[in-house]
């Protein structure tokens, strides 16, 4: 149950298929994934531009609140409820 956020930094266009690929580990893994109010993802083509990302750096302080938030949430969680049961995991061969 730990939480996970992918964050992608690049010059222009390609971040969505990044922060897809990079949010699929956390859900196979079990991880609960945290959001925030656009694809964590902030823009510069040089050293230091990806501070003058107004948007960009909303993005990833309010990605750093709900993150916060849920991992906040999930510890009152265990300490009221328990983690959850795990099954244990069934492995299909499909080469028959």
């Amino acid at each position: 149950m730990k939480v996970g956020a992918s964050v992608v930094c690049a010059r222009r266009g390609g971040l969505s298929a990044t922060f897809d690929e990079l949010n699929k580990y956390f859900t196979i893994a079990g991880m609960p994934v945290a959001s925030s109010t656009y694809w964590n993802s902030i823009h510069g083509g040089a050293a230091g531009e990806a501070a003058q990302d107004a948007e960009g750096l909303h993005t990833m302080r309010q990605l750093a609140h709900n993150m916060s938030f849920l991992m906040k949430s999930i510890a009152l969680g265990k300490e009221t409820y328990g983690m959850p049961e795990q099954e244990p995991k069934p492995f299909t061969n499909f080469i028959r």
